[in-house]
């Protein structure tokens, strides 16, 4: 039963992890599930009532910040584990065909060494 969970949970954070994958345009990766990334405030300093409400702002900014940086590094982690196993995958599969080919062209000669 705990088996059936965890691969479960791996199935659900794979899938997950895969429709959730940033892009690459013109060598610029950009998460696609973190939402805008949030402006930075300008602390004003006309008055006190401005400098504290430029102070809450940031306050909240920095909430929000560190909620997208997480998202951000998070679904990179991701992206970056897909990538490695998709090229491990077509890397096993292209050295299967090479030595598939090496024991076909070495059956081949040693057939026609014998001739």
């Amino acid at each position: 039963m705990l088996k059936k969970a965890f691969i479960t949970a791996i199935f659900f954070v794979a899938t997950v992890s895969v429709g959730t994958a940033g892009t690459i345009n013109n060598g610029t990766w950009l998460p696609s599930a973190c939402g805008a990334e949030p402006e930075v405030p300008v602390i004003k300093q006309d008055n006190v009532e401005t400098y504290n409400q430029s102070i809450k702002m940031i306050n909240e900014w920095q909430q929000k910040a560190n909620a997208y940086n997480s998202c951000v590094i998070n679904e990179a982690n991701a992206d970056n584990a897909v990538i490695a196993k998709m090229a491990t995958e077509h890397q096993n599969k292209f050295r299967a065909v090479v030595e598939k080919i090496k024991s076909a062209t070495d059956a081949a000669k040693a057939k026609l060494d014998k001739q």
